[in-house]
């Protein structure tokens, strides 16, 4: 069976706690003690997770948490504690008392290992550093929350315009004949006259066509007198014969 879902899973409340909800967790935990986390919120009247419930109780409501400051005697235990059990806060948190885990741990990554990192010594390993090799202090990064902004899509190169090409209107020729205007002799008025189509044509390609035409034509009548003349032989040789 997997885990039960958290607070953003069922509609229970999230962000910050209201002093109604400060008071309802104290008064609880005081009649019945720390502990059962999962069941707390429900028993408690609350519509929080346990583990909001944990942290809130922890980190701000408990009675014996310490205020103010770390003191230069607390920040010499901590590194001390570091040096031996690592970021294991809860631990460390458990040899200071009043101070919670997470302020000890904000309190490292922003002060103290800076601190031993300017006087030479590893914050890590907490051992001194060559003079040549640097190290990078390793700070937990904060989580990003999701932005609801979509990244912008790329903008597709806009295609070049093709130039637009202007096809010349159809015009109608006759095959016959062409109008063409001269002015007349009487009246200065101007008149059409009618012109063919063949005058305007090469004059060699019209005389050599007309000379084959002819000869062909004579060719032809020359075939018919022939043939008369060869049914008159026979019709000459038939009288003959009777």
């Amino acid at each position: 069976m997997g885990r039960a879902p958290c607070c953003s899973k069922v509609g229970l409340h999230r962000g910050p706690w209201t002093p109604r909800e400060d008071t309802l967790l104290v008064k609880y935990i005081q009649a019945h003690g720390e502990g059962h986390w999962r069941s707390l919120p429900k028993k408690a009247g609350l519509l929080r997770c346990g583990k909001s419930c944990r942290l809130r109780w922890m980190n701000y409501l408990r009675p014996d948490i310490k205020r103010g400051n770390i003191t230069p005697n607390e920040e010499d235990l901590i590194i001390r504690l570091h040096s031996l059990l690592g970021n294991r806060w809860s631990l460390i948190a458990g040899r200071l008392p009043g101070r919670t885990d997470n302020e000890i741990k904000n309190y490292w990554n922003t002060h103290l290992s800076k601190r031993l990192l300017s006087q030479g010594t590893d914050p890590n390993t907490h051992k001194k550093l060559p003079p040549d090799n640097p190290v990078v202090v390793r700070v937990p990064k904060k989580k990003r929350k999701k932005s609801n902004k979509r990244p912008n899509k790329s903008k597709k190169p806009t295609e070049q315009e093709k130039p637009k090409i202007h096809l010349p209107k159809p015009i109608r020729f006759t095959s016959s004949v062409q109008c063409t205007t001269k002015s007349s002799s009487q009246g200065g008025e101007n008149g059409q006259v009618l012109v063919p189509w063949s005058e305007y044509i090469n004059d060699d390609e019209n005389r050599t066509r007309n000379d084959s035409l002819e000869k062909i034509y004579e060719e032809y009548l020359q075939l018919l007198k022939t043939n008369e003349d060869q049914v008159q032989l026979d019709s000459f040789a038939e009288s003959l014969l009777i």
